[in-house]
């Protein structure tokens, strides 16, 4: 039998800069066959746009890894919180965003 190769510890660093994060609520993918781009933007309430806040490239074998780690991840998320709902296809909450009302500003 073979001894047991240590496991290696990977460190990861987190600038300041980094810490603070940037807040997304609307994704962008594309590929190539080379990779895959994945663009992080925020996209407000009644605005016809929506700004890139970061762009991830990557390779499709780490593309598929984010996918499986994503997946797992809701999984875990899921069974503590419950469901995650989507809003339905066809329905009136572009975005996950519940329309504006047509007489001005709510209350």
């Amino acid at each position: 039998m073979e001894p047991k190769k240590p496991v290696t510890q990977l460190k990861i660093e987190l600038p300041e800069a980094k810490a603070e994060g940037n807040y997304s609520n609307f994704t962008v993918i594309s590929h190539s066959g080379a990779e895959f781009v994945i663009d992080f933007a925020r996209i407000m309430p009644g605005t016809p746009k929506a700004v890139v806040q970061s762009r991830i490239i990557m390779t499709p074998m780490h593309a598929k890894t984010l996918l499986y780690t994503l997946r797992d991840n809701i999984a875990k998320f899921e069974s503590k919180f419950g469901e995650i709902k989507l809003p339905e296809k066809g329905s009136d909450t572009p975005f996950g965003f519940n329309p504006a009302p047509k007489n001005g500003l709510p209350n």
